[in-house]
């Protein structure tokens, strides 16, 4: 297992211009909430590889790389679901760049690699976590869970209550 940061000193790699070095580090991502609902990232210390390039100007070009699972209940029929998540996140900090040449997770050459991984992890999730992609839910009339349930599961249609009072009609 890699050495577990949150933060890293760019500067202590000492790069000179357009020298790069890819680096093998473990950070923990914590836990999740998606729609009021627990999730947890397995494993628990992620093992991330960061390539850090020296730009020109003093700058730093970064490249964050790594997978993990989300676990928890499916947000169809809310059995366990634990769908890998692959990240592969880019961040440029050029001093004096402007605005959008700066990166919210390098100050002073420290990266907080913890933040990075957490956010990059988060915009990279799928928009429903699901067990399979084909998951089929939960049947809006009973529950039950329409993956197992078979293809004879169905319910009567209710009937159209605009129509009740001429259910009321008798002829004699």
């Amino acid at each position: 297992m890699a050495a577990r940061t949150d933060t890293f000193d760019l500067g202590r790699l000492r790069l000179s211009s357009g020298e790069g070095r890819r680096l093998v580090l473990g950070t923990r991502l914590g836990d999740f909430y998606l729609g009021g609902e627990p999730y947890a990232v397995e494993p628990q210390e992620v093992e991330v590889a960061l390539d850090v390039s020296r730009m020109t100007g003093g700058g730093y070009a970064l490249r964050l790389r790594f997978e993990a699972a989300l676990s928890g209940p499916c947000m169809r029929c809310l059995e366990d679901a634990m769908p890998v998540t692959a990240v592969d996140a880019r961040e440029v900090n050029q001093p004096g760049g402007g605005e959008e040449l700066q990166s919210p997770y390098v100050e002073d050459e420290v990266l907080d690699l913890g933040a990075w991984a957490r956010d990059a992890f988060a915009l990279a999730l799928p928009s429903q976590v699901v067990c399979t992609p084909e998951c089929a839910g939960l049947c809006p009339e009973c529950g039950a869970n329409l993956n197992t349930a078979g293809a004879e599961h169905h319910h009567e249609a209710a009937p159209d209550p605009r129509w009740a009072k001429l259910r009321e009609l008798r002829f004699e």
